[in-house]
């Protein structure tokens, strides 16, 4: 049986405009972290399954990654997610090195799923985190972070928004409820679904919780809260104002920002139920045809706590290359990535021009111009042609002409204009190609 030439279930090849595509976010990934002042961290692909087991779910472990025994016995995977590798890493160093740590990652993952749009089985996922910032700044300066990267591809406050809560205000909700631990894990599990669940089922599901009446009002009342305003007021008359004072702290220095048209209050946004302590917000796309999460994140404290270090206050959201990519060309935002991008096509038309024009392609090269040179001689006619295809935006013709005259031609192929240069005149031929 011949081999497929398709590449594995949920993965994908990169053809050179695939790739192109993909350098591009990942250099506005690199761009906007560094702006921030974060710096660029990796670890290795395989991690034992151990790590996963002690910071993720049941479901990761037994349905969604992809592991297999070593030939020393141990029990390892293939990376799923980075936070367990960052927490490691993290808890090796932190004590050494200055605080906050603000470090970013741009990950290789992989997990068994179902493909569909907007999930793969292996993706690249933009991760930001700081560790060890006082009070809410962390938070604040990696909401700024998320939402300058967006907007670094000329997105605004029309094509997303940032749905955006708070687990300790939740937890202070809850609590005013009930005081029984597991009844405050079913209303989370509720909230959680509460969008994806006709209304009937939920009510059904909210009766058979075990709360009197009055406690049931509050939390219909909780999840039809739509803005701060109405949170600070749902907070103050059930008698919580330590907790809106404590998230009052975040709101009120995100409120006078530019960045505040982008947030929007959102009580069914709690995300990881065993992981996130303070802010939680989704990254939510406005367009009719991709009305989904794009991105997500919260604060912890309790992250290193696996590796038996003390709490360390951290904040962070992950970013995956493939939504990141449905959301860009939903909005028409994503660059023509199918042809490449050159400076110049080095081109000559007599059969000495490969031997006369090595050295000037070369030169070329040193002076950081993106230089393709034909390596055999091209007709006239096809030139224009080929350096359409190859994206270059000058030409160097050599024909029998200028072989005698020991010059070149060289042409802007968007303006037209074009001079002959003689060959040993190389600063004259970089001056044209710098207009």
């Amino acid at each position: 049986m011949a081999l497929s030439k398709k590449p594995y279930k949920g993965t994908r090849d990169f053809l050179p405009p695939d790739k192109r595509a993909q350098d591009y976010l990942f250099e506005k990934m690199h761009q906007s972290a560094q702006l921030f002042g974060f710096e660029h961290y990796d670890g290795p692909l395989l991690e034992e399954v151990e790590l996963y087991k002690a910071k993720s779910g049941e479901e990761l472990i037994n349905d969604q990654i992809y592991s297999f025994e070593d030939r020393g016995k141990r029990f390892v995977a293939i990376r799923p997610e980075m936070t367990p590798t960052l927490a490691r890493m993290v808890a090796r160093v932190h004590r050494e090195i200055p605080k906050p740590i603000r470090w970013y990652s741009i990950p290789n993952l992989y997990r068994y799923e179902r493909p569909q749009r907007g999930r793969l089985r292996e993706h690249w996922q933009f991760n930001c985190d700081i560790f060890g910032a006082p009070g809410r700044t962390g938070e604040v300066e990696i909401v700024q972070l998320l939402v300058s990267f967006l907007e670094n591809f000329g997105a605004n406050e029309t094509h997303f928004e940032v749905l955006i809560n708070d687990r300790t205000i939740v937890d202070s909700i809850f609590s005013s409820l009930t005081s029984n631990q597991e009844t405050i894990y079913k209303l989370y599990k509720l909230v959680d679904k509460s969008k994806k669940i006709p209304e009937e089922a939920l009510l059904k599901e909210l009766g058979e919780t075990g709360l009197e009446k009055q406690s049931i009002a509050s939390f219909k009342r909780y999840l039809k809260l739509s803005s701060f305003d109405e949170l600070f007021d749902f907070l103050n008359e059930l008698n919580l104002s330590e907790a809106a004072d404590n998230f009052k702290q975040f709101y009120h220095v995100i409120e006078g920002q530019s960045i505040s048209k982008f947030l929007n209050f959102d009580p069914t946004i709690v995300r990881g139920l065993d992981y996130y302590t303070g802010i939680v917000f989704e990254v939510f796309d406005k367009h009719p045809d991709n009305r989904r999460a794009i991105s997500g994140g919260g604060a912890y404290a309790n992250l290193l706590q696996i590796f038996d270090e003390p709490a360390l206050a951290g904040v962070g959201f992950g970013l995956g290359d493939v939504t990141l990519q449905d959301f860009l060309q939903s909005h028409g935002l994503m660059p023509d990535c199918t042809k490449a991008s050159n400076d110049v096509l080095v081109s000559y038309q007599v059969t000495e021009g490969y031997q006369d024009l090595a050295e000037l392609a070369l030169n070329l090269r040193r002076e950081n111009k993106k230089t393709l040179f034909s390596l055999e001689p091209l007709k006239f006619k096809k030139v224009f042609s080929q350096a359409e295809k190859v994206g270059a935006r000058f030409v160097i013709l050599y024909g029998e002409q200028e072989k005698d005259q020991h010059s070149v031609i060289i042409k802007n192929l968007a303006s037209k204009e074009q001079e002959t240069i003689p060959l040993k005149e190389f600063k004259q031929i970089i001056k044209f190609l710098n207009k």
